[in-house]
């Protein structure tokens, strides 16, 4: 990662310094009228509507929020298409996410069960020492959990981030070369790292103290994981946007070339000329 890098990033994030607001703020509202949903009685007619509403109305927020930041984050600031057409596309990379997260879950129900099955195809030495079941799972979680939060956000996000700009028409050349760029695989482990992996640290191991002590832990560590997870996802999109705008070098036939000084004045009317001194006739050594 280059210093030009790093600053340009900075230059996004304060350049774009309302939606990052608005996804600190909004997006912890979003989540607690989720869960305000989620107690939501369906008795009545009425209550059963607002059942239906309200998800709607949360998916559309969350929806344009995204959309909006990817688009202020880079350097056009989204004019190519409308904002609505930018939400709505990202729609189709959530489905395939889905659908990946759920072939995932399935996998990871069949650890234990494949686990032993690798576990058994090598001899008695191997299995004892280093093929051991619980480090074959071990090697097999970390496998799914690198899929997981690695490869699929590394994979999907540019194409989700450039539907939120260019709408249906995909520059997909320019996003499949940029799936080669080791910087933003290098981006996409730290954030995982820090806004995935970190945060679940904080809840392991038993709770101590107190019933109010307890409390406030609690509610320490949910903001802190919820600070990690919005931060480390904001800079993993202004990372897009930095090394997405990147330009590549003219081809060999449009790079400058040296000209000769005396190529011609600008005006036409006149001719470059040198003075140049006559040869002599004699030379002497």
């Amino acid at each position: 990662m280059s210093k030009g890098n790093i600053r340009d990033l900075f230059r996004r994030l304060s350049h774009a310094w309302k939606w990052v607001a608005a996804q600190v703020v909004l997006t912890l509202l979003l989540l607690l009228f989720f869960v305000a949903w989620t107690r939501l009685p369906d008795r009545q007619v009425w209550q059963v509507m607002l059942d239906l509403i309200v998800p709607l109305l949360l998916a559309v927020c969350m929806l344009e929020l995204e959309a909006g930041t990817v688009r202020a984050f880079s350097d056009d600031d989204g004019k190519r298409v409308k904002l609505v057409w930018g939400a709505v596309t990202l729609l189709v990379w959530i489905a395939v996410a889905t659908a990946v997260w759920a072939l995932l879950d399935w996998f990871d129900d069949q650890i234990p069960l494949l686990a032993g099955y690798v576990n058994s195809k090598f001899g008695s030495h191997a299995r004892a020492s280093l093929f051991t079941y619980e480090h074959v799972q071990r090697w097999l979680i970390a496998l799914e959990w690198l899929v997981r939060w690695v490869v699929v956000p590394a994979k999907l996000i540019p194409y989700a981030a450039a539907s939120a700009q260019w709408g249906w028409r995909l520059p997909w050349r320019r996003v499949l070369k940029f799936l080669w760029n080791w910087r933003w695989w290098l981006g996409v482990v730290l954030a995982s790292i820090v806004g995935v992996w970190l945060p679940s640290q904080f809840f392991k191991g038993p709770p101590k103290g107190t019933v109010s002590a307890q409390i406030w832990t609690l509610g320490g560590k949910l903001a802190g994981a919820y600070l990690l997870a919005v931060t480390s996802w904001m800079l993993l999109l202004g990372w897009w946007a930095t090394l997405f705008a990147q330009r590549e070098a003219p081809p060999a036939e449009e790079a400058l070339v040296a000209v000769p000084v005396l190529s011609g004045p600008p005006d036409r009317g006149l001719k470059a000329k040198a003075d140049i001194p006559p040869e002599d006739d004699d030379i002497s050594v």
